[in-house]
Order: C-alpha cells, then structure tokens, then sequence
C-alpha cells in the first residue's frame, strides 16, 4: 500500500451524541430516501442527481458503498435513535483535513439536526482521522447552511471562493473552518 493510499475506513459506523445516531445507510432506507432528497431545495444547494427516485437511492447506496471501500467517504444516515433516516451527513478525506457535507429532508428541517450532526461528524474527524481541520464548502446565498456552520461552531475563512458549475448553473463556494479542539 502507497503511502497516498486512504487508511481503510471501517465496514460499519454507528456514531452517537447530541441526541442523534449516524448510522450506515441500508437497503430498508431505500424507500424513505426519494422523500428525503427529492426536494427543489436539495436539487438547488447539493449535487444529490434530481429528481431523486427509487433507481437513484438504489445507486447513491451502491456508490456509499465504492466510496467506503476506496477509503476516501463516508456517507451516514442522520436519525434521532438508529431508525427512520431523517438526512444525510458525509464526511470526505481533504487536503486541508476532512469535508463535511449534509442534507437535511425537507419535513424534519428546523431542529437543529444538521449542527448536531455536523459537531457529531467533526468529533469523529479529529479523533479517529487525527486531522486538525473541517471545513464545509458552501454556497453564500445558502443561509440555512451559513446558518448550520455557525451554530456547528465553524467560522468563514479568509481563503479564495471556490467557482464552477454544476446542474447547468454557476455556484460560488465559500470555506467554512473548524480546527481541531
């Protein structure tokens, strides 16, 4: 193994706090995921594909999965006791450390699930990767989610704003921080 290789990540990941478990995504999720993710706001502020259907969870499970086994992403179900998934939080390998990126479904919004889950996720990252930074890459105009960065305890950092296009329209990225405690 080259040393640029990603440490494995674990076959399996329950984490717990905050009063929320992130628990792996499974097959019995399968059904409740279109109702979660297609939503004009998750089409608009994410990359999740639109409209989000039964063929695309089967496939968002099936790349969780290839994203795990390469070492590089965890995608785990956001829940309040390790039943129905309410949303998503992910964590990816970064060269400034470790990404967090979230979706909340669009009828459980408003209780403060993305911070808890982003603080849980952050947790996880600094402890079990040893990296010193999280950062969240976000759109300006999104104030639910500059809203969510602050509560985590992330802060706007003073680095270039990341352009592109994606969807068929342009984006501009701000970078949210959070170093190590």
């Amino acid at each position: 193994m080259s040393s640029s290789t990603p440490s494995p990540l674990p076959e399996r990941i329950e984490l717990s706090g905050e009063g929320l478990v992130l628990r792996d995504w499974t097959e019995a999720d399968l059904a409740a995921m279109p109702a979660l993710f297609d939503h004009p706001d998750i089409a608009y502020w994410t990359p999740i594909v639109s409209p989000f259907d039964a063929e695309a969870a089967r496939t968002r499970l099936v790349r969780d999965r290839e994203l795990r086994r390469e070492g590089t992403t965890i995608l785990l179900a956001i829940t309040v006791d390790g039943g129905a998934p309410l949303g998503e939080i992910m964590l990816r390998r970064a060269p400034e450390g470790a990404e967090i990126g979230y979706a909340v479904g669009p009828a459980h919004r408003g209780r403060g699930l993305a911070a808890r889950a982003v603080r849980v996720m952050a947790a996880y990252a600094f402890e079990e990767w040893g990296v010193e930074q999280v950062i969240l890459e976000l759109e300006a105009e999104n104030a639910a989610s500059a809203a969510v960065a602050g509560k985590a305890g992330f802060t706007l950092l003073d680095v270039p704003l990341i352009t592109g296009d994606e969807k068929g329209r342009p984006f501009v990225l701000q970078t949210w921080g959070l170093n190590r405690p």
